[in-house]
């Protein structure tokens, strides 16, 4: 039973960073250049963030519903 406690709590903690990195991401993505969170990103910049984001917001989705 502890396990998946433990699995669901990272499963959790992996879908809300995904979801904070998405956001980074539109975010920088819409603002073209401009400083984001003190960070000057380009359009093809945020896209690494947006995938990274989506990598985690799966895995994260996968655990929570494996357990």
């Amino acid at each position: 039973m502890q396990d998946n406690n433990l699995k669901k709590f990272f499963g959790a903690l992996l879908l809300i960073l995904g979801v904070v990195v998405m956001l980074f991401a539109c975010v920088a993505f819409l603002r073209d250049g401009q400083p984001t969170l003190g960070m000057s990103v380009s359009h093809w910049e945020a896209v690494v963030p947006f995938l990274v984001g989506i990598f985690f917001l799966g895995i994260g989705s996968s655990m929570i519903n494996r357990t």
